[in-house]
């Protein structure tokens, strides 16, 4: 439901051609002037030169992010070859300054320094080569393969020989809706089959990327973006799969049971009992989430209904009042309001007369409070809570605004993905109430199963999802999977983790990751698996700060100032600290943990080891 970042978004969140939307660009391509190199260095040099850094970078980014806005609410040409002209220069800009900073290794630095230093180098998602003219090509095909996907459609024609086409929204609505299977596996097929010609183009890209981490100190691009999170690219690896460990159990009894109803809709030919599910009928274009399919398997149809698609177009909400909606949450904590530019210059509905990137994202443009949001709305329950988590966002950015530059961004690029979506776990059946979008809700057990249920398809589903797209990069960067295997390797991937399967044979003809937003665009993907066990950490933490004490799945820190001073002492924090020393200023814990997630869903996964007894669970 809400995978949506931005190249702004946070330093480590370098989008597609905005590997450095993090990371500014020189003016005239030109890299910072060289530290001296007639003497050894010394503390205070560094001290300077991080300056310097911080000082021109800031400049830089904001010449970098406004072509990258540009380019993102108005797809031409013209604007894609402005943006690669400019990422040009910053991959020159990055790749000197990284070189310059590396004169310093060895010194006994301040904290500071050191951490400035760290940060300067792992925080773009990919290095350039120093070779001019790869340079060049590498920002080409960054800006090429994004246009691709955001400029996709699915033409066919009818008997009549005439031809319609729809993007990727109009396909969404098909996958979401529709439960004819056939239906279905066209509106899949069909959007699958803009990928094939970014093949090549990101094969060419993986190339010139590791050429570039090697100059830079790392073995390839995939130990660059695991470098970034305070701790050695094995440790960070063996991090990831404790914590997917720790979800699995639950995640395997929500699998189990969403299979057996989906084989009572369509057949037990078509979904068998022991096998993956095809990946078309999970009501999202990529099964990642689930959320869409719940009218099929809900537990107590009848019980009380928590269609708040329905309430949100029955009342007339519009964008305005939607983002209105998330904003007052936030504000409730105590935080300050959005800035008056905000709403002047987000863009909060699909452009009727260009194309334009709809995946939602948020940005500080000028890295000084210019907050806005890029996003295509519509009056749906998927949408108000995309917003909760893009605020998220915004809020990260409004304040730790005033810290040098490379400590504008979270603590690891989980915290950014995570602060949104803690707030989602407030609004709460009572809430939704408060506020008009649902009716009375009676508190009893079957109630209870149905919300859970309806969470889980969104929150736990995730999961496996958000962990395998970068399992299948770093693959790909250390050399482990072949280009020849591109495809082979994605899908057993998502079989081993998700338990789905493509719905008609896949070749490596296809390049199905490339439909996928984030490969083409070059986000780092495991953001979002963090996120979605952070979430409930930093949830469990507010609520213990307001003073709650019952049943984690029933807390709702709205309004509770308390809650808010906790979590705007992390905010402020930005990328100054190691993760570690943010996380234990808003829980008093140094470690990343699934313990709160499974708390709280503990009554859903009880029902759900009842409901799938005699079945044959797994794959």
């Amino acid at each position: 439901m809400i995978r949506h970042l931005s190249p702004l978004s946070t330093l480590r969140a370098a989008c597609a051609v905005a590997l450095l939307s993090a990371l500014p660009a020189a003016a005239q391509g030109q890299g910072p002037a060289s530290p001296s190199k007639q003497a050894k260095p010394t503390v205070e040099e560094a001290k300077k030169f991080v300056e310097r850094i911080n000082t021109e970078l800031k400049r830089l980014m904001v010449k970098q992010a406004t072509a990258e806005w540009i380019k993102s609410t108005y797809i031409t040409d013209d604007t894609e070859q402005n943006a690669a002209w400019i990422n040009e220069d910053v991959l020159a800009y990055m790749n000197q300054a990284i070189k310059d900073s590396r004169r310093f290794d060895g010194l006994k630095l301040d904290p500071d320094t050191a951490r400035t230093l760290h940060l300067l180098r792992v925080n773009s998602s990919i290095a350039a080569p120093s070779d001019p003219q790869k340079r060049a090509e590498m920002a080409s095909i960054a800006a090429k393969l994004e246009g691709a996907y955001g400029k996709g459609k699915y033409c066919k024609k009818d008997q009549a020989g005439k031809e319609t086409c729809k993007d990727l929204g109009e396909l969404e609505d098909v996958m979401a809706a529709s439960r004819d299977y056939n239906e279905l596996l066209d509106a899949w097929t069909g959007w699958h089959s803009i990928s094939p010609p970014m093949r090549p183009l990101y094969e060419r890209f993986v190339t010139l990327g590791n050429e570039g981490s090697k100059e830079i100190g790392f073995s390839n691009t995939g130990d660059l973006w695991k470098s970034a999170y305070d701790m050695s690219p094995d440790a960070f690896e063996k991090d990831v799969q404790r914590l997917w460990m720790q979800v699995k159990p639950l995640y395997d009894d929500l699998h189990c049971y969403v299979r057996a109803r989906l084989a009572q809709k369509y057949g037990a030919d078509k979904v068998p009992m022991g096998k993956p599910i095809p990946a078309h009928l999970l009501g999202n274009m990529w099964a990642q989430e689930w959320n869409n399919i719940y009218p099929l398997v809900e537990p107590y149809p009848g019980q009380a209904n928590l269609d708040v698609t329905a309430s949100i177009k029955a009342q007339s909400y519009d964008a305005i009042k939607m983002v209105k909606t998330g904003e007052g949450f936030f504000t409730s904590l105590g935080l300050k309001p959005l800035p008056a530019s905000f709403w002047e210059h987000s863009m909060l509905t699909k452009p009727r007369d260009r194309e334009v990137v709809c995946h939602a994202s948020a940005w500080d443009v000028t890295f000084n409070n210019d907050l806005r949001i890029k996003m295509c709305i519509k009056p749906t329950e998927e949408d108000l809570v995309t917003i909760h988590h893009e605020l998220g966002h915004d809020y990260y950015y409004t304040y730790y605004y005033n810290l040098p530059v490379l400590y504008q961004a979270g603590a690891n690029d989980g915290f950014h993905e995570a602060i949104g979506d803690a707030i989602t776990l407030s609004i709460t059946p009572a809430y939704l109430k408060q506020i008009g979008l649902l009716k009375d809700v009676e508190k009893n057990d079957k109630n209870l199963i149905n919300l859970q249920m309806k969470d889980a398809l969104d929150k736990v589903a995730f999961l496996p999802f958000g962990l395998l797209i970068d399992q299948w990069r770093w693959d790909i960067f250390a050399g482990k999977t072949s280009p020849k295997d591109y495809n082979k390797a994605w899908w057993a991937l998502r079989e081993k983790y998700q338990g789905v399967s493509a719905p008609v044979a896949r070749s490596e003809q296809d390049f199905d990751p490339g439909a996928k937003y984030h490969v083409p665009a070059n986000v780092p993907y495991t953001r979002y698996f963090l996120a979605r066990i952070l979430q409930f950490q930093f949830h469990k933490a507010m609520c213990e700060a307001a003073g709650y004490k019952g049943p984690l799945h029933e807390c709702s820190v709205y309004g509770n100032k308390e809650a808010g001073k906790r979590l705007q002492a992390m905010l402020e924090l930005g990328a100054s600290k190691p993760w570690q020393d943010a996380l234990f200023v808003m829980t008093g814990k140094r470690e990343m943990d699934a313990s709160p997630l499974i708390e709280y869903f503990a009554p859903l996964h009880q029902w759900l080891k009842a409901q799938n007894k005699g079945q044959t669970c797994g794959w």
